[in-house]
């Protein structure tokens, strides 16, 4: 069985770094290219995209390859995953063409999101803490099965914004769903995870800065979505606390979409504006360089796998697993201050700090 994750893994890692080129050729051909945009954009120069396009046939051959001799508990829900995944590829595909209206775009996620829940991936049941149970029904969990799968696709898209830093992060979150599924005996999700992750790191070595491609919203889209419906995957019947683990996985993209709608609504802009306050912009703005900044995006991401291990690993534990989250919470505040990430100017742990610190010095 070893040796079917090792081929998984190195059969889409090489033929993503085969792909590649090609993918750079083509993109340049049929004019699918990211122009500089100094409003929102740090690149100074046209660059191919389509990247994703690289990705999708390393991660698809590999997955023909390995897949068909592993037959296993949830085989059905992975290949419905390959099939909605290249839904949305093409989706992609044609945004970094034709630049799609977000209506649009939106319309081919609940396409995908609807055709894998059609294979059979959904939110059933949730084991509650002390003995109880939450069990969905059909439509229910149907909803939100769908609700999670858009939201955590458009977050993957939100972070793309340096090279190599939704490659990297997806990549982090791959690696630690592959753990976390070893630890649980789901194996079709750790092979599914091994031969993603081959992919996403063959991709890394056009995109990491300086990138000569970028993977565009076909591998965005394409990395969010299979994150996302692999967390269901997963996790289908788990405990409440348990629950919260792929929330931490993708801790990166899904805080950093959490803040930017905080950031919008603190400053009456529209949720859907853009922007350039997320937190690679922030990082920029304090004067690390673009290669520092994916790097401590990275070690973030990082960490969060590292809890959500931990977090895994304790959440029969309740009082362990709150104190966990409760850390994580605060270290999420306390760094959106301290980088701007929702405003400037309303920092309350850190008012709150001084505060105390000023009324502690009154009694020295």
């Amino acid at each position: 069985m070893i040796s079917t994750y090792v081929l998984g893994f190195f059969i889409s890692l090489v033929i993503t770094v085969m792909a590649t080129p090609g993918v750079m050729k083509l993109a340049k051909k049929i004019g699918a290219v990211d122009y500089p945009d100094g409003k929102r954009k740090v690149h100074n120069k046209v660059m191919p995209r389509l990247g994703g396009l690289a990705i999708y046939i390393g991660f698809v051959i590999s997955y023909l390859v390995v897949f068909p001799s592993f037959s296993a508990l949830y085989a059905k829900e992975a290949a419905g995953i390959l099939v909605g995944s290249t839904i949305i590829l093409f989706v992609g595909i044609i945004d970094d063409k034709y630049q799609l209206s977000p209506k649009m775009k939106f319309l081919g996620q609940l396409v995908a999101a609807i055709v894998v829940v059609m294979f059979g991936l959904r939110m059933p049941l949730i084991n509650l803490p002390f003995d109880g149970q939450l069990v969905f029904s059909e439509w229910i969990s149907i909803l939100a099965t769908v609700i999670w799968i858009v939201a955590v696709t458009n977050a993957i898209n939100l972070i793309d914004g340096l090279d190599g830093l939704a490659a990297g992060v997806s990549g982090i979150a791959t690696a630690t769903m592959m753990v976390i599924a070893v630890l649980m005996g789901n194996f079709v999700v750790a092979l599914y995870s091994l031969v993603l992750l081959g992919a996403i790191i063959g991709f890394l070595f056009f995109n990491f800065h300086p990138a000569k491609i970028f993977m565009g919203d076909a591998g965005a889209l394409f990395l969010g979505f299979n994150l996302a419906a692999l967390s269901v995957l997963g996790f289908k019947f788990v405990t409440f606390i348990a629950f919260i683990t792929p929330l931490l996985i993708l801790g990166v993209p899904l805080s950093d979409t959490f803040f930017a709608i905080i950031r919008r609504i603190v400053n009456k802009k529209p949720i859907s504006q853009a922007d350039k306050n997320h937190l690679h912009h922030c990082l920029l703005n304090m004067g690390f360089s673009h290669r520092q900044t994916v790097l401590i995006i990275y070690g973030i991401s990082v960490i969060f796998g590292t809890i959500s291990v931990l977090f895994y690993q304790n959440y029969d534990t309740l009082w362990a697993a709150m104190i966990i989250l409760g850390v994580v919470i605060i270290a999420l505040q306390l760094g959106a201050e301290i980088t701007g990430l929702v405003s400037k100017t309303k920092r309350p742990l850190i008012d709150l700090y001084r505060s105390a610190r000023i009324y502690f010095n009154m009694f020295k």
